[in-house]
């Protein structure tokens, strides 16, 4: 009888896990189709793993807090935090906007939103949400995010391009974009900044400010979104002239 009772508790724990990852789905309406973009003129990465390398190591950069720092990210913001992975920053940002905020975690890959949401029920984070994205849309609701974050992954998205057209309607007026990345070809997991300012200007975005990371975290561009989305017929793809390798 005992061992029953641990495998029905056991059968019930699981249960409640799955239920909380099983919600994981798109959080907004479909945005433009990639068809109707150009494709990038350069490589793509491959999606390899959800971490870039370990927290510890992470942490003793402060690479969270100088982030929220450069970012004025404040209590009460809801942030997106692109490509979350892991959930490095989700987990730590989260603790920083406080119950009046919220972190929305959005991946393409669905078993890493699975994976974050069961770390976030274990450390009774309650201002998560999780947002299942596709390579050319973030699929977020109109008008959510103070600030949306890419921290090495921008290299990664197949439809650059499409993504940040269809990224800028969750933007709220007066939000940030943040991105981080290495200065190295996009093949080798960086972006060179000057083929990332010529991507997000072909879409209508401006830069604010860039920001020399500690220690091998890269750097953090940082954009306002297109006050006038161009058509997508109008956005023309940057080539090798913008560093592209």
């Amino acid at each position: 009888m005992m061992a029953l009772a641990r495998a029905v508790t056991l059968l019930v724990g699981l249960g409640a896990t799955c239920g909380h990852a099983a919600d994981i789905g798109y959080l907004g309406p479909p945005g433009v189709p990639a068809k109707a973009f150009p494709s990038p003129q350069r490589a793509v990465a491959q999606i390899v793993s959800p971490s870039r390398a370990s927290e510890q190591r992470r942490d003793s950069l402060n690479e969270a807090g100088e982030l929220a720092r450069l970012l004025e990210l404040k209590p009460g913001m809801t942030v997106g935090d692109i490509g979350a992975g892991a959930g490095y920053h989700t987990v730590r940002l989260s603790r920083l906007v406080g119950p009046t905020g919220s972190i929305i975690a959005q991946d393409v890959t669905r078993s890493y939103l699975i994976a974050l949401a069961r770390r976030t029920h274990r450390l009774k984070l309650t201002n998560v949400k999780f947002a299942l994205g596709e390579p050319h849309d973030p699929r977020l609701p109109a008008a959510s995010l103070d600030s949306a974050i890419l921290v090495h992954v921008y290299h990664e998205i197949a439809q650059p391009y499409a993504f940040l057209y269809n990224l800028a309607p969750a933007l709220k007026r007066g939000a940030r974009v943040g991105i981080v990345d290495l200065e190295r070809p996009t093949s080798e997991h960086g972006t060179p900044i000057e083929l990332l300012r010529c991507e997000l200007t072909a879409v209508g975005y401006r830069e604010v400010a860039t920001h020399q990371l500690a220690g091998d975290g890269g750097y953090l561009a940082v954009f306002s979104p297109p006050e006038n989305r161009k058509s997508p017929r109008d956005i023309v793809a940057c080539g090798d002239r913008a560093g592209a390798r």
